[in-house]
């Protein structure tokens, strides 16, 4: 049997380090190698079909701000959650979001429903007891379907400016776990996670009694601040207005070495900037939070060279303060989700997150 490792050193760079970035030639000769065969290949090449064709169909709606929804594809037509899932997606579109959905029924057809084919996307997946898709979403022009579960996943989260969660199964209750990993851990960009259902429902409330008795209290197995990554609503004006006002000034963010560039849609007030100073002080260490020019050569990003911007050397073992003092950028703003009265109308849409031109 050949060796996988010459050495037991070898073995622990390879285990502890990243992997080493390669070009595209490079990895065209990893893949026609020999070195691999079989099984292997093929879920390499299928992985990276997927992908491309992932982004290909993407590409023209990049800067379109989006929304994913996850729901049981079990809702009938009639249940209240089918049709809050509709007002808020149809709110949602009139306010310029996308929504991204399984292309499945239930929840997965509500939302293309409310929001309209042209407002749409649907990331299917192969699957023998689901054939086809749902009709909405069946005149639109952004419909892929995967064979591999994760590269559906993958497409969930890494397009979504705002993540909501109606009731389900083990499929809605994964997609909750994984955002609420990926948020938790920063493997994602900071985003609203929204968890919706009808006035009086109790799903969410049980939901949150485990998470709170099990995991917090319980086992201490997640922090009390973990509880800040999700919000509930009933209310589908409520929600789209959350998702509004968590952009309301935050845009998006980088990282560089060490730092945390966060990009502004409007500067930082002096005195919201001292709170802000003091109250995180512990999590931004010496360094604070201080003003900065972008660092990057303006002409790669010509549309976000004009934004403010905010750099950081926190603790970034710590993501979920990141998460809160994102939220926090907002707090001198008199308006919430919840106060939908202090203001006359809900802001213009946000830009996305992850807009990277070349």
């Amino acid at each position: 049997m050949k060796n996988k490792h010459v050495s037991y050193e070898e073995f622990v760079y390879d285990a502890t380090s990243p992997l080493p970035k390669r070009s595209p030639e490079e990895i065209a000769k990893l893949i026609l190698s020999d070195d691999i065969n079989g099984y292997d290949k093929k879920l390499i090449l299928n992985t990276v079909n997927e992908l491309f064709e992932t982004a290909k169909l993407l590409q023209e709606i990049r800067t379109v701000p989006k929304i994913t929804v996850f729901g049981s594809a079990r809702t009938e037509k009639e249940h209240p959650d089918y049709q809050l899932c509709k007002e808020f997606s149809a709110q949602a579109a009139n306010l310029g979001y996308m929504i991204i959905t399984g292309a499945g029924p239930g929840i997965m057809e509500a939302a293309p429903e409310g929001a309209g084919p042209e407002n749409s996307i649907g990331v299917g997946i192969e699957l023998p007891f689901e054939k086809g898709v749902c009709e909405p979403l069946k005149e639109s022009k952004y419909l892929i379907t995967y064979k591999y579960f994760f590269c559906r996943k993958l497409t969930f989260i890494r397009e979504a400016d705002a993540v909501v969660l109606f009731p389900g199964g083990f499929g809605t209750m994964d997609e909750a776990f994984e955002t609420l990993t990926l948020l938790h851990t920063g493997r994602s960009m900071p985003v609203p996670f929204v968890l919706m259902e009808e006035e009086g429902g109790t799903y969410w409330e049980d939901w949150m009694q485990f998470v709170k008795r099990t995991l917090l209290k319980d086992s201490k197995n997640i922090s009390p601040n973990d509880l800040y990554l999700f919000r509930r609503f009933s209310d589908p004006t409520e929600a789209v207005d959350y998702i509004n006002n968590f952009y309301r000034r935050y845009h998006s963010m980088r990282y560089v070495d060490d730092s945390v560039i966060i990009r502004l849609n409007s500067p930082l007030p002096k005195s919201l900037l001292e709170e802000l100073k003091e109250e995180y002080a512990d999590f931004l260490g010496d360094f604070g939070i201080q003003e900065t020019e972008p660092l990057s050569d303006p002409d790669v990003e010509p549309d976000l060279a004009h934004l403010p911007r905010i750099m950081l050397k926190p603790n970034l073992t710590r993501p979920v303060d990141l998460y809160c003092l994102v939220r926090s950028l907002n707090r001198e703003v008199t308006a919430s989700s919840t106060r939908r009265q202090d203001r006359d109308e809900i802001s213009p849409p946000p830009r996305p997150t992850r807009v990277r031109k070349k």
